[in-house]
Formats: C-alpha cells, structure tokens, sequence
C-alpha cells in the first residue's frame, strides 16, 4: 500500500522528519519525507497496510513539540527502496 501524506501545523523545526522517518524505518515502510516551503511536511510512505495505517496514525500525533493541524492522505504509486529525508521543496 503506497499513501501520499501532507501534513499541516507547527511541523517543522521540530524534529517531524526525522521521527517520521525513525517511525517509518521501525515498521518496514519505505519511501521519503521532506519539509515543504510554506511550513507543512510532506511524505510517501509504502509498506504493509497495517504498517501504513499506523504511521499515518503517528503523523496525526506527531512528535512532542509538533502541533499537527490536519493530515491529507491521498492513494499513491511507486516503488521505493528504504527511506529518505529530502531537501526541501
């Protein structure tokens, strides 16, 4: 299961990435997250749909300093191999 992420609120400068990132890699799910230019965190994650639901589940929580306002999940393709923090876009 591939799910495209968009993720809203105080998320960056807060440690989101990396701890979506430690999440993700904790659970086999493979893809990529990166800090967007207006202020909101986008990811593509992949894996199990157990292991997708539940890391779509900790971004809505994020990490502690986070103030997550909404999340936008949307079905999405592509094959990834690991996971990646990208430079911002």
């Amino acid at each position: 299961m591939v799910r495209h992420l968009h993720i809203f609120g105080q998320v960056q400068g807060v440690g989101f990435r990396y701890r979506l990132s430690e999440e993700a890699q904790r659970l086999g799910i493979n893809g990529w997250v990166r800090n967007r230019r207006g202020g909101s965190v986008e990811a593509m994650i992949a894996g199990t749909p157990e292991a997708v639901q539940v890391l779509t589940a900790w971004a809505r929580l994020g990490p502690p300093a986070a103030q997550v306002e909404r999340v936008e999940v949307s079905a999405a393709e592509g094959e990834f191999t690991g996971f990646e923090l990208r430079p911002t876009e």
